[in-house]
């Protein structure tokens, strides 16, 4: 008999499985835990201050706060933009809003009429989720207490305090400055394709953007860096309460001081009363603009609300222009105040300015008679007395002897046909014409490109082709005046606290010091002989302080066949430009004046020079030195004394007879177009 077999094989297999999946499994579920605890672990410490802000956002929300707007000062520190706190209510749109419902609510707290109400529900209709439309601003602390004391009534409306733009001095510096205005939707469209802009801020019923001037020239140092209110809300997104010690403050805007002078630009509008026109003055040393008014202005203020389209078109098509910078983008001829670039542009082609040419009244030339201002002529004239008297007739001869790119080259050294940086847009160059220009302007018609001789006299006495606006007649005034530097204006004197750079930082001017004083000679036998063309208007009353001047008449129309060459009876529209220049003291230069009346009719003594005078004379009495020369006592007159032939030394010179004619005044202009003289 066999002994059995004992066979292991099944049960070891078995075994062996079982232990390989129990190791397995035993594996897995410790990764599991061993994952669950590092995540858990990651979320409890890693990550717990995200998810406590998470968890804090659904309760909390941040309301962005636009950052007050940057303060535009003048050079003393007077405010010439602010800001001023403006009560406003809003609408929140919501999903499934009543729109016509909450505007009926509203209506029964505020005054809301037929046309804004269209406009509302137009607004709100496509404004997207949660964004808040503006209903009203400028709401009377009655209106803005009785919504906040309704607010549990009325979960859609917000009534709060924000800022809006305000100018102190209203139209004073409103071309300069500009003024803000709602964001548009092209502004939107442009501020995308900018990293730099802040697009939240955009869109921010409270947010306003420059659109002239210094405001959009500076727009976003002006801007500063938005803030924000923390709010607790509940599951709709409704503020429930606030939280101030969460709230973010914003960054206001930079400063931007201006070189301006308040008392000087608002005495510079006052004086151009009703007239269209503007005035510019500068500081000889240093090239600051003191004064840049343009007449008739508009108030900036009426523009920050938005102007409805009646009192837009009004604006825009009165016949005076007021939106138009009359300082830097209109251009006009300019007449005689051009005889001093003349003058300079002689004397540097040789001209000696000592040979006299007479003047009879008038000259003929080229087929057509030539006239002077003066009927009877001034008589012989050398370029002293054609300065002072502004003879028409020396001038025109003179242009011909130098010729037109000789006149262009000078005028060019002053200033004309220049686009100065200033900091802010809006300049028009002008036309300084010479012979480069001719063929440059009638490209499409090789007969015209030809510079014509009959051209050259006109251009002499400031017309023709030439064109020029008043900030550059100030410049011309202000580099005539420093007899040294090609000084440039400036406007901006400081942004944010960093000093720009001045503007006699520049090289010299093209001329000799012995051209430069052979021509303010003339300047100051204008405004001081008595028989200069603007002496009795330009007597400043200021102790022995002088100015030195020149008038300037521009024509718009011919007075080639008119009967009468007065104006006065014509429309607005037809009459002459009316321009003065000048600077003061003649002794020791400090500030330079440029006038521009335009369609003041006469002659530039008339409208232009008292202007002038009133203008120049704030600027000198603020002055601290002029005033302390001004208020010194003036030195007692030596006692005559006889000599031994009789002469008596030191006597006052003998009074005009009585029944003697008296100094000439500016009369009318004369020149046409063609011109034929008339430029005082």
């Amino acid at each position: 008999m066999s002994e059995p077999s004992i066979f292991f094989f099944e049960v070891n297999e078995r075994q062996g499985v079982f232990h390989r999946r129990a190791f397995l499994l035993g594996g897995l579920a410790g990764a599991g835990l061993l994952t669950l605890t590092g995540r858990l672990a990651q979320l409890q410490l890693v990550e717990a201050q995200r998810y406590q802000k998470l968890s804090a956002g659904n309760q909390f929300n941040y309301r962005l706060v636009p950052p007050p707007r940057g303060l535009i000062l003048d050079r003393n520190g007077v405010a010439l933009a602010s800001n001023r706190p403006n009560f406003r209510l809003m609408v929140i749109k919501e999903k499934g809003m009543d729109v016509e419902a909450t505007l009926d609510d509203l209506g029964t707290l505020v005054p809301i009429d037929g046309t804004r109400r269209a406009r509302l529900l137009r607004e709100i209709n496509n404004a997207p989720r949660k964004a808040p439309v503006v209903v009203m601003e400028d709401m009377t602390w009655e209106e803005f207490s009785r919504i906040n004391i309704r607010a549990p009534e009325l979960p859609n409306i917000s009534a709060d305090m924000g800022e809006v733009r305000v100018y102190p001095f209203g139209g004073a510096f409103a071309h300069v400055i500009g003024y803000v205005a709602k964001v548009s939707d092209r502004d939107v469209e442009a501020a995308k394709k900018d990293p730099t802009q802040d697009q939240e801020l955009l869109h921010n019923p409270g947010f306003r953007i420059g659109r002239q001037g210094v405001e959009k020239a500076f727009d976003l140092d002006l801007r500063g860096r938005a803030g924000a209110i923390k709010a607790e809300v509940d599951a709709q997104g409704r503020v429930v309460s606030l939280d101030p010690a969460g709230d973010i403050p914003a960054t206001p805007g930079k400063e931007v001081r201006l070189t301006l002078d308040a008392d000087i630009q608002n005495r510079a509008l006052e004086v151009m009363g009703e007239e269209s026109g503007a005035i510019v003055v500068m500081d000889i040393r240093n090239g600051d603009l003191l004064a840049m008014v343009s007449a008739p202005s508009f108030d900036a203020n009426r523009f920050v609300k938005g102007l409805s389209g009646a009192e837009y078109r009004a604006l825009s098509e009165y016949e005076r222009k007021p939106l138009l910078d009359k300082a830097m983008t209109g251009t006009y001829p300019p007449g005689s105040t051009f005889k001093p670039t003349v003058g300079l542009a002689a004397l540097a082609a040789g001209i000696d300015p000592n040979i006299r040419i007479n003047c009879p009244g008038s000259w003929y030339y080229g087929g057509r008679t030539w006239r002077c201002w003066q009927k009877g002529g001034h008589g012989a004239q050398n370029m002293h007395d054609a300065i002072k008297n502004s003879c028409d007739i020396y001038f025109y001869q003179t242009a011909l002897k130098i010729g037109p790119d000789a006149i262009a080259t000078a005028a060019r050294g002053m200033g004309f046909g220049e686009i100065f940086d200033i900091g802010i847009p809006g300049q028009k160059k002008g036309i300084v014409p010479d012979r480069e220009w001719k063929k440059r302007a009638f490209k499409r018609n090789p007969a015209n490109q030809i510079w014509f001789p009959g051209e050259t006299p006109s251009y002499g006495i400031g017309q023709g082709a030439l064109s020029v606006n008043a900030l550059q007649l100030a410049v011309m005034t202000a580099r005539l005046a420093n007899g040294r530097k090609a000084l440039n204006p400036r406007l901006i004197k400081s942004v944010g606290g960093v000093e720009q750079p001045s503007g006699a930082d520049v090289p010299d001017l093209p001329f000799s010091k012995e051209h430069l004083d052979y021509v303010r000679g003339g300047m100051a036998a204008v405004a001081n002989d008595v028989r200069g063309t603007a002496y009795r208007q330009s007597q400043l009353g200021l102790g022995d302080v002088q100015m030195a001047g020149k008038t300037g008449t521009a024509q718009v129309r011919s007075y080639d066949k008119a009967k009468s060459r007065n104006s006065a009876s014509v429309q607005w529209k037809l009459k002459d430009h009316n321009l003065f220049v000048a600077f003061a003291p003649y002794d020791d230069p400090r500030y330079a004046v440029a006038v521009l009346v335009e369609h003041g009719g006469l002659g530039g003594a008339t409208a232009g020079a008292p202007r002038a005078r009133e203008v120049m004379r704030v600027a000198l009495l603020k002055d601290p030195e002029i005033r302390a020369r001004i208020e010194r006592p003036m030195p007692l007159p030596e006692a005559p004394v006889e000599t031994a032939d009789g002469v008596v030394e030191g006597a006052a010179p003998d009074e005009p007879e009585e029944g003697a004619p008296p100094p000439p005044e500016a009369t009318t202009p004369t020149t046409g177009q063609p011109p034929q003289g008339g430029h005082i």
